[in-house]
């Protein structure tokens, strides 16, 4: 279950796709994409998706790879392994591809994620029956953002909806729970209201004393994936740059403002000059998204602070994103009053 696992078995299942037949060409426009009538093989770890184009060469290539995994002493778990059609569809990595019968292809959360997602959010409602709003605000926020960070290259829109209604009838539920002898509409002045300035949206979860509310799945907006060129691997030293600039055109799901002040300040810590998001490896997992963002909000503070001596001279005095060590230091070095907000 850690990091080391698909790198290991990446080292082990290196070769895969020459034994499965695949085929890739070399040169013109089309270099590196896979020569029609070959197989292709999307592997991460140990979950592979053969698509091929016939049912024939699919068991074909099936019979290949058994062979070449058997020297490893690997074999296919039969019971999760299946051929079937884009028309039926598949799930992998917590996605379900499918071709529909307008023929488009799209893909979308596998209905077992939205299962477990729900489940979960369930359990956390259930565990949190004695808590405040606050503790539910700060268990429910990471997890949703999360989530959706992974999901938004799909099309979700429908299952962010679908997950906002369910999560709205929990903190109905959970509020009417801790206050069973008050009416309706005292539940929903206090604990429901317009805490997001940026939506006309009066049916927000939150706390009215800290101005703390429930992030909506629907927030995060869809953003494609970008095909990878080619036969690009990013563990090949000699494509750093191309993975670099990969990851800095992509979005990270933060704030609107958060994202503007990164860009105005090329991504840096204006105290220490250093970076103050490391992307080198993007979250793989809603669990890793959920650990990234939650890094992100604990690292970096929002300031407004007054840089004397600056590159190019700057003494105005500006709200700044600094690193969260960098804030304590300028804190302690000027007296100043200590200033936070979350991402």
């Amino acid at each position: 279950g850690g990091v080391i696992s698909p790198l290991l078995l990446n080292v082990a299942l290196h070769g895969m796709e020459a034994a499965a037949g695949v085929a890739y060409y070399t040169n013109g426009t089309r270099a590196g994409k896979t020569v029609k009538g070959c197989p292709a093989v999307i592997r991460y770890a140990d979950d592979l998706l053969a698509l091929c184009y016939s049912r024939e060469q699919a068991e074909q290539v099936k019979k290949q790879l058994a062979r070449w995994l058997a020297p490893r002493g690997l074999v296919f778990n039969e019971d999760k392994t299946r051929i079937t059609t884009l028309d039926q569809g598949v799930d992998f990595l917590g996605f379900n591809i499918r071709r529909y019968p307008n023929g488009k292809l799209l893909t979308k959360p596998s209905n077992a994620a939205l299962r477990r997602i729900r489940s979960r959010l369930s359990t956390e409602m259930k565990r949190l029956r004695g808590s405040n709003a606050d503790a539910v605000t700060a268990t429910l926020n990471p997890i949703i953002t999360g989530w959706a960070a992974y999901y938004r290259i799909g099309a979700s829109k429908r299952v962010f909806n679908a997950l906002d209604a369910h999560l709205w009838r929990l903190v109905y539920k959970w509020a009417r729970f801790r206050h069973s002898n008050k009416p309706m509409y005292w539940v929903k002045a206090r604990y429901f209201g317009a805490f997001n300035p940026a939506r006309r949206d009066s049916w927000v979860f939150g706390s009215h004393d800290s101005g703390f509310y429930l992030r909506k799945f629907a927030w995060t907006p869809i953003v494609r994936h970008r095909m990878v060129a080619g036969t690009a691997s990013p563990d090949d030293p000699a494509l750093i740059d191309y993975w670099t600039e990969r990851r800095r055109r992509r979005t990270p799901p933060l704030g609107k403002d958060t994202l503007r002040r990164l860009r105005a300040q090329n991504g840096r810590c204006p105290l220490c000059q250093g970076l103050l998001l490391h992307t080198d490896r993007e979250p793989q997992t809603p669990h890793q998204w959920q650990q990234w963002l939650t890094a992100a909000r604990t690292a970096i503070r929002r300031q407004a602070i007054t840089i004397t001596g600056a590159h190019p001279p700057d003494d105005r005095t500006a709200t700044r994103l600094v690193h969260a060590h960098c804030h304590r230091n300028h804190t302690r070095s000027v007296g100043g009053h200590r200033t936070s907000a979350d991402l």
